[in-house]
């Protein structure tokens, strides 16, 4: 399991890489998860005002 991005909903707020304890998410235009590095917590998940990522 990882966390996903879900393109149509990404708008590159950031918000996720802010609380990602792992470091694993980075933002050029969208989200993108470093799967390796993902510790699957959530935080991220919950994070996310547009409901653009998953954990899956």
């Amino acid at each position: 399991m990882a966390a996903r991005v879900d393109e149509d909903k990404c708008t590159g707020c950031g918000s996720c890489v802010e609380v990602c304890p792992a470091g694993a998410i980075t933002v050029d235009r969208i989200a993108a998860i470093d799967a390796e590095a993902c510790l699957e917590c959530g935080a991220c998940v919950d994070e996310c005002p547009n409901e653009a990522i998953s954990l899956e």
